[in-house]
């Protein structure tokens, strides 16, 4: 496959020499062209597929012997490369499984086995009590017994199904499936609606034989496999739930766990359709709303009851030694300025996929970085490479190091780039708006393994394809890896990216991501590993070489008035929903008239909508708007060297100038007031946040007080911006 895409890549470079490239001029960028096409010649796929053999031989989740091992292995090879390594250990609490039981009392008796059986030609899968258990980690020890309710996916929408049908889960344990939101909402949600536990199925419609062959014919889920993962509650805050917002270090204050607010409030096990389908099928009541029917072989059923479950789970609540690796190459000029890039080690079980995937392309994209500069290419910028331990459970190793470097952090680095997993498939990346043209012009510079156009013209081919055509963008970033730290808790501009969308399979969190599966399934030849290391390699080069730092603010600008957009529609389609609703009650024998100097409901009326003041908002985006115009037409490159570099600090703080330190209400973790993980999201983002949940909660009062906190944050942006342009004057 190599040899294929060989002659493609030559003529793409030759065909690039002389093209503009944002924060180089011509002869700084053909210079800079020369430089990466050196760096992808030097790149091999055999190294990926090596060094993945080697990490993923044994489980090595956080606490293990084998994660730690790992952890000083990549520390040499590091070292071998050329980088000052080294490894910063914190002590996280990380609880560990020591007693699950899950069973049906009536009206039948059952027993969950709650085990993945071993699959031929898989010797990864055969290491026995080696695998971790499956369970959910940051649940809270518990035995209960309770009627059984099935919640969909147990997102706010379900619950809102579930009160038009008269059904309460107080009192009772649900059963929700995986999919539909992050996995920590589900008992989130559950246990604020009044349940006393919480099930979580994958059904087979989302990632079984629905979707195709179950490993070990196919790649997705057999009926005994079981997601792992955390449900500690992040959109609160992530990392180590004992010491919120400073770091875990050995001598920390910590909190008593009893205290700590990211552990679940009620007991929580995730199970295989297996086990659940027993559970389900006991279950009468109300047959399930259509978009709610998987595709197990049964009718699916609401309930509550008849089935009734005895749920009891116990946890080894201990402190474990969680291993970051930390491997810095300085700059040659520019030392104290830092291009931070990441990918986490740790896995729930072997983890092929998550994370090992995208850890070795991140080696072998440091390993050719320390070869250029020992050739005589040390980038002018101080480049960090990252391995994170802890990922996995919530975060936890990359947000104890920033927390524990915050400030320093906040001064002196450029940028954040984050991978995780990685396959085959389509380029995808989110992250910081400023950072959009540089992400495109890297993407542009690579060519997709598969078809031998850029990875740039094959994502944005399959977006025409799906009716999404228009300028190349990326997505806003909510939380679920370890940018998250970076962005929302200290304001520094972040990236994460990625290639996907032909590598499916149901694989992810069980003892079925392992090298043998990901060698058949995901990326057969690694060719999308070199891939993401070629565009991660270029990012991370040109961030550290260029003679001012490539970001734009049009992109940004423009991305920020479409969300306030969106946040105006919103209200503006709650109101109009609310009295069309009222008009309709006012006509009912039995309904009044909502009176607009009386804002409370009637009978059968809604609340009305009151309406918000955005002005602040669009008065800020507006003067903004006229700073970015003013610096879009300037040209950096004719400033002298002095304001050059004046320029170049002032660009490397522009991101914190987004946040709050007070931060989002009810969780001041998280300081950023343009991208946040959504409170009842969990991964998924909520831009403009404080104003959008506000809205969304119909926390009125709440909503025009972030509207102006809100407003004020883009007016310190718009003062940023102003001492910039003065620069050029």
């Amino acid at each position: 496959m190599r040899t294929r895409i060989a002659i493609p890549l030559l003529l793409a470079i030759w065909n690039l020499q002389g093209q503009a490239l944002t924060g180089f001029t011509p002869t700084a960028a053909e210079k800079e062209r020369q430089l990466e096409a050196r760096f992808d010649s030097q790149l091999s796929a055999d190294n990926l597929d090596a060094w993945m053999q080697r990490m993923t031989a044994q489980p090595h989740w956080v606490g293990t012997d084998y994660g730690a091992e790992n952890a000083r292995w990549m520390q040499q090879q590091f070292q071998s490369w050329g980088y000052e390594a080294r490894i910063d250990t914190y002590q996280v609490l990380f609880p560990y499984p020591r007693v699950r039981l899950l069973e049906m009392t009536g009206p039948e008796p059952f027993t969950a086995s709650l085990k993945a059986i071993p699959v031929d030609g898989d010797p990864y899968t055969q290491q026995g009590d080696a695998l971790l258990p499956s369970y959910n980690a940051f649940s809270t020890d518990g035995d209960v017994e309770a009627e059984l309710v099935f919640v969909n996916y147990g997102v706010p929408a379900d619950y809102e199904e579930l009160e038009k049908l008269g059904i309460d889960v107080k009192g009772k344990i649900v059963i929700a499936k995986y999919a539909g939101s992050w996995r920590g909402i589900k008992p989130k949600l559950a246990a604020e609606k009044g349940a006393i536990g919480c099930i979580i199925y994958s059904d087979p419609k989302d990632d079984g034989y629905f979707q195709g062959d179950v490993y070990p014919k196919g790649a997705y889920k057999n009926a005994t496999g079981v997601q792992r993962g955390s449900v500690m509650d992040m959109p609160l805050y992530p990392g180590d739930v004992l010491t919120p917002g400073y770091a875990a270090t050995e001598n920390a204050q910590r909190l008593n766990r009893e205290e700590a607010p990211t552990i679940t409030q009620i007991p929580v096990l995730p199970i295989s359709y297996a086990d659940a389908e027993p559970l389900l099928k006991a279950l009468e009541g109300p047959v399930a709303p259509p978009a709610w029917r998987g595709a197990l072989p049964i009718t699916y059923h609401i309930g509550p009851g008849p089935a009734r479950v005895h749920l009891k789970l116990e946890f080894d609540w201990q402190l474990r030694p969680a291993h970051n690796v930390i491997a810095t190459l300085k700059g040659s000029m520019f030392s104290d300025q830092w291009v931070v890039r990441g990918n986490h080690h740790d896995a729930w079980v072997h983890g092929a996929s998550d994370p090992v995937s995208g850890m070795v392309a991140l080696m072998e994209e440091a390993r050719v970085v320390g070869e250029l500069a020992r050739a005589g290419n040390r980038p002018k910028r101080t480049v960090i490479y990252c391995a994170w331990d802890a990922e996995e459970p919530g975060l936890i190793g990359s947000t104890e190091w920033v927390e524990d470097h915050k400030k320093e952090l906040q001064e002196k680095t450029v940028a954040y780039v984050n991978t995780d997993g990685n396959g085959r498939g389509f380029f995808g990346a989110g992250g910081s708006h400023t950072l959009q043209t540089l992400v495109g012009e890297a993407a542009a510079d690579v060519t997709d393994p598969q078809t031998g156009v850029s990875v740039k013209e094959r994502r944005m081919a399959r977006e025409a394809v799906d009716g999404e055509a228009g300028e190349f963008s990326i997505s806003a970033l909510g939380s679920g890896s370890d940018y998250t730290p970076f962005i929302q808790h200290a304001g520094i501009a972040s990236l994460n990216i990625g290639f996907g969308g032909e590598n499916g399979g149901g694989e992810y969190h069980t003892i079925y991501d392992t090298y043998t599966h990901f060698k058949r399934f995901k990326d057969p030849d690694m060719a999308y590993g070199v891939a993401l290391a070629k565009v991660a390699g270029r990012i991370v080069l040109r961030l550290a070489n260029a003679e001012v730092l490539p970001l734009t603010f049009g992109p940004w600008e423009q991305t920020v008035s479409g969300y306030l957009k969106e946040v105006m529609n919103t209200a503006e389609t709650m109101r109009n929903e609310v009295e069309a609703h009222n008009a309709l009650v006012a006509k009912n024998a039995y309904g009044l008239a909502a009176d607009p100097k009386e804002p409370v409901a009637k009978p059968g009326e809604k609340t009305p909508v009151p309406y918000l003041d955005f002005s602040p908002l669009q008065n800020a985006l507006a003067s903004l708007g006229n700073q970015v115009k003013q610096l879009e037409a300037k040209d950096p490159q004719q400033l002298p060297a002095d304001k050059k570099a004046r320029l170049n600090r002032l660009l490397m703080q522009t991101e914190h100038q987004l946040t709050d330190e007070a931060g989002l209400p009810r969780r001041p973790w998280y300081k950023h007031q343009i991208y946040a993980p959504g409170f009842y999201t969990g991964y998924g983002v909520k831009t403009l946040p404080g104003v959008r949940e506000a809205i969304e909660q119909r926390n009125w009062p709440e909503a025009q007080t972030e509207i102006g906190r809100l407003a004020a944050t883009l007016d310190a942006m718009t003062a940023h911006l102003s001492t910039i342009n003065q620069l050029f004057q």
